[in-house]
Formats: structure tokens, sequence, C-alpha cells
């Protein structure tokens, strides 16, 4: 582990965390991919009633639900952006999306995080630049908040995502 960071091949649902991160869609409304695993896993109606109160979420921001049948015992729902090239600000949503999640987990004194390697699915974000924002975004996240101890653990489910990971983690630690 390096820095508190971790990569793991392992479905997210599995993770034993404080907390799981959802890569929602601004809705709030259950996906495909690691979004519709976590409502069936979590309980698919009480999840999708929690955020329909809540309502909407705005790209590069997050919200926070229970975990309902989950380890974690909450479900941070955050909205990464569809890629379009990368010149249409999506490396600074995709990066505040990283850093809402976390902040939010402080605030409900969260001390492990499961994440998974958000907008890189269906929103088409490049897998390799997805991994830089993420690790980059975590790190500042660490780095501004000395005081407060969180391991972060990215959750995938191939071994070529689990080597992709682990190289941008000795990339960015050299």
């Amino acid at each position: 582990m390096k820095r508190n960071i971790e990569v793991k091949k392992i479905d997210i649902t599995d993770l034993d965390v404080d907390v799981i991160v959802n890569a929602a869609n601004s809705r709030l409304h259950e996906g495909g991919g690691v979004c519709g695993a976590i409502f069936r896993k979590a309980g698919a109606n009480e999840l999708a009633d929690a955020c329909s109160e809540i309502g909407h979420c705005e790209t590069g921001n997050a919200v926070i639900t229970p975990g309902f049948n989950l380890k974690a015992k909450y479900i941070i729902h955050a909205v990464g952006p569809i890629w379009s090239g990368g010149d249409s600000n999506e490396a600074e949503l995709l990066s505040n999306a990283y850093r809402r999640s976390l902040a939010l987990a402080k605030e409900n004194g969260c001390h492990t995080i499961g994440f998974p390697l958000i907008s890189s699915g269906i929103y088409g974000y490049p897998k390799r630049q997805a991994w830089q924002k993420a690790i980059q975004a975590c790190d500042d996240f660490i780095n501004d908040n000395p005081d407060y101890s969180i391991r972060i653990t990215f959750a995938v489910m191939s071994d070529g995502s689990k080597d992709m990971g682990e190289n941008a983690l000795d990339e960015f630690y050299g």
C-alpha cells in the first residue's frame, strides 16, 4: 500500500469499509455496471427511495445515503463527467468528484473508503488518465487533511485494471 491508497481486484460491494462510492448518474437512478451492482446488493428499492429524496447531483459533486444491506455503512454517489475529448473541463470535474467524495467521508466519520474508477466505464474517460486523476485527487486530499486518517481502496474487476492502477500508483509515488 502506498500512502494509504491501494488497488484490489474485488467486487466493490464486498469491501469491508465504512463507505463505498457509487459511480452515479446525475439523476441518481439505478444504472448498469458498478451502479447497478451497488443498487442490487444494497437493496434496490430502499436505495432508490433514498436517492429519490435527494433527487439530483451535479457532475463533479457527490451525495451520501445509507448503505442499507451492504457491509459499508454509507454509499457516496459521485457523478463523474462523460468524456467528450478532454476539452470540456472533464479533468477538473473528475477530480472534484473524488475530492467531494472524500470530504463527505470525512464529514461522516468514515476512515475507510472504496472507490470504483469513476467515469472510466460507459462514460468513456480514458483509463490511464482516469487513474492519474483519481490518484492525484486522493493524494491531494490526504495531504490537505494531515489530521485525518483514511484508507482508500480502489476496487476493480480485472487483473488488467489492477495492474494499470498499481502501475499508476508506482508512477505517481516514484
